[in-house]
Order: C-alpha cells, then sequence, then structure tokens
C-alpha cells in the first residue's frame, strides 16, 4: 500500500468493514440533518474506536504510529440532497483555537468548528480515509482523482486544468463496508448523482505530527 500511496495518491485497503463496523457506521450516519449534504464529528469520538482498529492498524504504519482521527465528516449523497463537487484539493484542518502562527491562515469556521489552512507539509504529512456504508459508482457520486496530484505541492485553481490533464482521472468506486485511503492534498471530484440511491461515507483525516507554535488540533484538546 505505501508504495501505490506514495506513487499515486490513493490505494484501496485490501480488508472490508464487519457487521460491527457497519453497524457504527450507520449509527454515526442518523446523526446527520436530513436536509443536509454533510456533517461534521468530532474527531476525538472515533479515538479508539474498536470497529476502525483493523484499519488503524494499516494506516499508522504509513504514517507514524501515533496518527489518529484529526477531523472527520459524513455525507450522504442522494437524490433530495444532491450536489457537484468540483476538482479541488482538502486544505483546512480542525484546530481547537485561534492561535497566530506563521504560515496558517485564514481561520474559518465550519458548521461552527474552526478550521486554519496550514502549509503544505502539515497535509502533506496526512492520509485521508473514506469508509463507504452504500455501494458507490459513477450513477451516484463516485468519486475521482487525479493520481499523482498529491505530489504537486497547492496546486492554483488556474493550474488545476494542466495538471489534470498530466495526471489524468481515476473513479474509486466501492461495495459496503469497502475503503479507500487517499494522500490527502490528492485533486478529487464528484458528479451529481443520477440515483435515487443514498450514498453514505465517512470521511476521517489522519495525522500523526503535532502542531507547532501552541496551534493545537481539535483532536488533541
Amino acid at each position: 500500500m505505501q508504495e501505490a500511496l506514495h506513487r499515486e495518491g490513493y490505494v484501496q485497503w485490501p480488508g472490508r468493514l464487519d457487521a460491527a463496523g457497519l453497524i457504527a457506521l450507520a449509527n454515526l450516519s442518523e446523526q446527520m440533518d436530513p436536509t443536509q449534504p454533510g456533517h461534521r464529528l468530532d474527531p476525538r469520538l472515533l479515538h479508539d474506536a474498536d470497529w476502525l482498529r483493523p484499519i488503524e492498524a494499516d494506516v499508522r504504519p504509513l504514517l507514524g504510529g501515533k496518527a489518529r482521527p484529526v477531523r472527520a465528516l459524513l455525507f450522504d449523497k442522494r437524490g433530495e440532497v444532491n450536489w457537484v463537487l468540483g476538482w479541488h484539493q482538502d486544505r483546512t484542518i480542525e484546530v481547537a483555537e485561534e492561535t497566530a502562527v506563521p504560515g496558517f491562515g485564514p481561520f474559518t469556521r465550519k458548521q461552527g468548528r474552526l478550521h486554519v489552512a496550514p502549509p503544505i507539509a502539515i497535509v502533506e504529512a496526512m492520509l485521508t480515509v473514506r469508509l463507504h456504508l452504500d455501494p458507490v459508482d459513477r450513477d451516484n457520486g463516485v468519486l475521482v482523482v487525479a493520481p499523482g496530484s498529491h505530489r504537486e505541492g497547492f496546486i492554483a485553481e488556474d493550474r488545476i486544468e494542466t495538471v489534470i490533464a498530466r495526471c489524468g482521472e481515476a473513479e474509486c468506486p466501492a461495495g459496503a463496508g469497502e475503503v479507500w485511503i487517499y494522500a490527502t492534498p490528492i485533486l478529487h471530484r464528484s458528479a451529481r448523482s443520477a440515483s435515487a440511491a443514498r450514498r453514505r461515507v465517512l470521511q476521517i483525516d489522519y495525522a500523526h505530527l503535532p502542531l507547532p507554535g501552541g496551534l493545537r488540533w481539535l483532536a488533541d484538546s
């Protein structure tokens, strides 16, 4: 997995969530407001979750032994709550408080939770895990990535088309219980769902490094 992640920036986890994991994921999804496309979870709720241990046993060696969830989002793309996600990189992290540190900023709030854009080195030292409760394919908004784009640093909007043309595109379909692991800065997008089927996904960002200058991950507060 490590070689594929370094080269391509994404890899499918060879395992699959068991029944307990699917039940836990379904229970988390019930916290969502049915009128909203996404819900931000407190990542501390996922620390030491038994059902995540098999995945974390593979994620931690890729990052470092202290890797833990530092951000978590639930998505539910379906007929009545549907959207297009254009090409972009995930550029913000969730922090405990607003502390002025060179290279970090601006600070923003998303669903009331404090985020900040860090230097690229922070994002490059993270992994993103997407756990699928429902099957996903090109009919219901499969995630599409640009292989290798995670090695391009922060990509300005006017460079995205050039990077996509060079890297190409790859779909990441999944069955219920399947899991994909991504280099967090990889370029990605998803289309509007053309299906009435639900597409529930839990996305967890993992990190192992502390933040500098007194800034803290929310997960460590």
